[in-house]
């Protein structure tokens, strides 16, 4: 059997309810929200999902991109809502994109990523 893809990448959170109002902000109302997760599709075909695994997570590893179109506008929102990135100047810039590394408030990183044209 092959892999064939990823449906969905999911972060495990404490705080469901905190953590959905978060992303909200940033990714905009879930399509799937249920108590003890909410998910996120996107354009692309690709999900986004948080899920409260009774208390516990799964410990802080890995991380995700979600694709923007602007990273300083993104970025800019998403430290309202209460991420961490330090500055604008923490913008990588590469030859084949631009990217800014966040974390949510509970420590999940996350990447705001533009591929160069």
């Amino acid at each position: 059997m092959a892999v064939k893809g990823i449906d969905a990448s999911y972060y495990t959170v404490v705080d469901l309810g905190k953590m959905t109002d978060f992303y909200k902000k940033i990714l905009g109302e879930p399509e799937t929200e249920q108590p003890r997760l909410a998910e996120w599709s996107f354009s692309d075909g690709s999900t986004f999902g948080i899920y409260n695994a009774g208390g516990k997570t799964g410990g802080r590893s890995g991380s995700i991109m979600f694709a923007v179109d602007d990273v300083k506008a993104t970025a800019r929102t998403a430290r309202e809502a209460g991420a961490k990135i330090d500055s604008d100047d923490d913008l990588t810039d590469t030859p084949v994109c631009e990217m800014m590394f966040a974390y949510d408030p509970e420590g999940n990183q996350f990447i705001l990523h533009k591929r160069k044209t």
